[in-house]
């Protein structure tokens, strides 16, 4: 598996790293070293992890509204994303060469970004291995969402870039529906070989904790944002609301946790002073996941403020797995693949409006039965269907599906269809299936 992110720290690779290795798949991941404290090889529950230098060569966000400067920092941060992701694919290849002699592998398992890990799995399929492209992000769109530029060279190469990866793949993972539809349309590519394995929160570890005391003794209500942030998270929203929230409705009863890494986490910092809600706004950073347990389990209220954009209109965020699973409430816009996930968990937002989000987190601070039962229902939800302990079946079918020979595969996808347990291009187990 090839991971431009720290491991064990992504939950979903965390998720299906361990998933297969539990199934009696050896794993390898070559992942970066994002703390100095972190091994530069170790092995985890039966998972050999290689870690290599991270490298982040400019800053990737800018609040300057000069149109020079704009377009300076644009050329800038494609040149860093450029080098950086060539840079990690160079170190995948060379690192990848010397697991194939020293222990062998079948199959070489890329999480994008970057797609041009793609040239590692192409290389590999040369000498017979198998290439699975795992689409967590869509790159043009991410593109689009940071950078609102439509068209150009980059954009075009983005897309060309996505195209090679999936149709280099003998297998595709896409985390939803509308992944699954892009991945076929856009790489033009058979739908037998896409598998929909969803972001689903593992119950083993994601479950309530005693509430921290601290947060409790406030007498206020707790507000959480978990997540990464990027100028596409749409934080800079959430601030807003509060913002309206203190200034426009007068509301001060209230405490919000952010928890969680980013590109944009130091602008935001700013921004929470300008809009002078720095009081009520608690930026953790990365935090060990006991702290983030506790902080979530004393929660009343989580929040989603992912705004309507390229990206975000067709992604799936495992974050609002996680409250459901924590029995919270939660606020959102109203976003198709957020809508599919939370249901009745959530309240819904019209898109990117801040003054009706602020409206809506102050009519669930203000019903306790409400958050109850929104709580209740989303926690149902995952127990139910959006788990991973019930979505990582369909990975390991998958993987199944992917050692087949050719003549067998196609009769293996149609048995299921014919027992009636593929939902969505989605495969589920049937009851009596083992």
């Amino acid at each position: 598996m090839l991971l431009e992110n720290a491991f064990p720290r992504d939950p979903r690779v965390r998720n299906e790293a361990f998933t297969l290795a539990r199934a009696g798949y050896k794993i390898t991941i070559i992942a970066v070293r994002k703390d100095k404290k972190e091994k530069r090889k170790e092995k985890l529950d039966g998972v050999t992890i290689y870690r290599v230098p991270y490298m982040d060569l400019f800053k990737k966000t800018i609040t300057a509204e000069n149109w020079f400067k704009i377009q300076l920092h644009c050329m800038k941060s494609a040149f860093g994303y450029i080098f950086e992701y060539f840079y990690f694919t160079s170190l995948c290849f060379s690192l990848s060469l010397y697991i194939s002699v020293k222990e062998g592998f079948d199959v070489i398992h890329a999480h994008n970004p970057p797609n041009t890990l793609f040239l590692v799995g192409l290389f590999h399929k040369i000498f017979g291995k198998k290439f699975v492209f795992d689409h967590h992000d869509l790159a043009p769109e991410l593109y689009l969402s940071r950078f609102g530029i439509e068209g150009g060279f980059i954009y075009r190469m983005l897309l060309l870039e996505e195209k090679l990866c999936l149709r280099a793949a003998n297998m595709v993972i896409a985390t939803n529906e509308s992944y699954k539809d892009i991945d076929i349309k856009r790489g033009k590519i058979d739908s037998e070989k896409v598998f929909i394995v969803r972001n689903g929160p593992d119950l083993e570890r994601v479950r309530k904790v005693p509430p921290d005391q601290n947060l409790k003794g406030m007498g206020k209500k707790i507000l959480v944002y978990v997540g990464k942030m990027g100028p596409q998270d749409g934080i800079d929203y959430l601030l807003r609301a509060l913002r309206d929230m203190v200034y426009k409705l007068q509301r001060t009863d209230f405490f919000c946790i952010i928890i969680g890494p980013g590109d944009v986490v130091d602008d935001l910092k700013i921004l929470a002073h300008e809009f002078k809600v720095a009081d009520f706004v608690w930026f953790t950073g990365y935090i060990p996941e006991a702290d983030l347990l506790r902080y979530l389990s004393t929660a009343d209220i989580c929040v989603d403020p992912n705004p309507s954009n390229p990206l975000n209109d067709s992604s799936t965020w495992i974050k609002v797995m996680e409250y459901m699973a924590l029995g919270k409430p939660i606020v959102s816009f109203d976003l198709k693949e957020t809508r599919f996930s939370a249901q009745r968990a959530a309240l819904y937002v019209p898109p990117n409006d801040e003054l009706e989000y602020a409206k809506t987190i102050i009519k669930l601070m203000d019903n306790p039965s409400k958050r109850a039962q929104m709580g209740v229902i989303g926690q149902k939800r995952v127990l139910d269907e959006l788990s991973w302990q019930h979505v990582s079946q369909n990975l390991l079918l998958a993987y199944d599906w992917l050692f087949r020979d050719i003549e067998d595969k196609a009769t293996y996808r149609s048995d299921f269809k014919n027992r009636n347990i593929i939902d969505n291009g989605e495969i589920k187990i049937a009851p009596n299936q083992t």
